[in-house]
């Protein structure tokens, strides 16, 4: 049996690499040579189910990849249909409504980006930071609110994993 921090089996990650190919469990199973029962068991394990999510991550980031790096010739397409006398007018319409409407995406995206910047900005994070600290969050929280009672003060915590500092809340 894997235990805690413990490494995959070659059968485990034989049948993580079924499940992100086969169309159910079961073909899954059959691919990687073990019973269906077996892959949903180890399905329920912990550290399966973080090696498989991981697997899945990597395999969808590879694919999102690959269409990124497909963009600029389906842009192209896009515009040749839109120019060309020779493409019949409902598909240079269509064209043209998807750059309109990818255009109006894009910018509002911008805009978007630009008014977190600022608000990041002003919370006090530092440029590439996701979150300021946890210090920098309790003092804006309590200090926007300075009559909130207790309890607001205490959400405003950073979470500490299960920890019960209050002693018996």
């Amino acid at each position: 049996m894997v235990g805690h921090g413990a490494k995959l089996s070659h059968k485990m990650e034989q049948a993580i690499a079924a499940l992100l190919s086969a169309r159910n469990v079961e073909d899954a199973a059959r691919q990687a040579g073990i019973g269906t029962n077996t892959l949903r068991r180890w399905m329920r394990l912990p550290e399966f189910e973080a090696a498989h999510r991981e697997a899945r991550e990597a395999l969808l980031s590879q694919a999102i990849g690959r269409l990124q790096g497909a963009s600029g010739a389906a842009a192209n397409t896009v515009l040749k249909i839109m120019l060309s006398p020779d493409v019949p007018a409902g598909a240079r319409l269509r064209a043209a409504e998807i750059v309109l409407e990818q255009a109006a995406k894009a910018s509002s995206f911008e805009e978007l980006e630009a008014r977190i910047a600022e608000l990041e900005r002003q919370a006090g994070f530092k440029k590439g930071a996701r979150r300021p600290s946890a210090a920098i969050t309790l003092v804006k929280t309590t200090s926007a609110v300075p009559s909130s009672p207790q309890p607001a003060q205490t959400e405003a915590q950073p979470d500490r994993a299960g920890s019960n500092e209050a002693g018996g809340e």
